[in-house]
């Protein structure tokens, strides 16, 4: 494959794509191009967070019915990686607001909170996925669509990545809801705030111990096994 792989990704915010970009380079032979579609700085209405990331799950399947392969907004990319942290289980559609919540109401999305007792976290990711793709409707997840959904967030993967992997904060580690928080309460000269800039000088560290990582989450495998079958069926 000569030319870089063209990435498009729907996530709930910067960070995001920043873990999500060191681990696709972990994962991926092929050099690529990753398009953050959402949040997207020109359409603010969308918001940002999990909300964010329905929102734009709603228009896609308002704009279009089949597949995501088929809308003509996405054709230009080789994958579409849709991200929600695993933590959204436990949240409520009256988070994002009373128009959200309506809405849900009218389209019939999928139950929230919708988390299930951990471990093991393939039952709440299960539920989950379920929820997200109610909202997408008659947008058809294709061969190309990639859902990321790191357990509980993508901080679990920052962590995994930079604390020895005897550190009592990976305990149980996919199913604690306050890892990433916990990594800003570290000592002083380890702790990482939940900010883009404490994440771009960490998540190299992703990359380069992306099996350490798997070890630890087994979200962040499977999200490698579905690119990898997604790249396969590429070429």
């Amino acid at each position: 494959m000569s030319d870089p792989l063209k990435i498009a990704l729907v996530a709930e915010g910067p960070t995001d794509f920043e873990v999500i970009q060191a681990a696709l380079k972990a994962i991926l032979p092929h050099p690529f191009i990753l398009t953050l579609l959402q949040p997207e700085a020109t359409l603010p209405q969308m918001g940002s967070g999990w909300g964010g990331v329905l929102k734009w799950c709603h228009a896609a399947q308002q704009r279009h019915h089949g597949s995501l392969d088929t809308d003509p907004t996405l054709m230009s990319f080789d994958l579409l990686i849709i991200h929600v942290d695993v933590d959204v289980s436990m949240g409520q559609y009256d988070n994002c607001g009373a128009a959200v919540t309506e809405l849900a109401q009218q389209n019939k999305w999928g139950t929230l909170p919708c988390s299930q007792p951990c471990p093991p976290v393939a039952d709440t990711v299960n539920a989950l996925m379920i929820v997200i793709q109610s909202w997408l409707g008659g947008a058809i997840p294709g061969d190309r669509t990639v859902f990321c959904l790191p357990a509980q967030s993508s901080g679990t993967w920052l962590a995994a990545a930079v604390l020895a992997p005897g550190h009592s904060l990976l305990v149980k580690g996919e199913c604690d809801v306050n890892l990433e928080n916990r990594l800003a309460t570290l000592p002083k000269g380890q702790r990482i705030k939940k900010n883009k800039r404490d994440y771009q000088v960490h998540v190299p560290c992703i990359t380069q111990h992306w099996i350490q990582v798997k070890g630890l989450c087994s979200q962040a495998a499977d999200f490698e096994q579905t690119v990898l079958t997604v790249v396969r069926f590429l070429s």
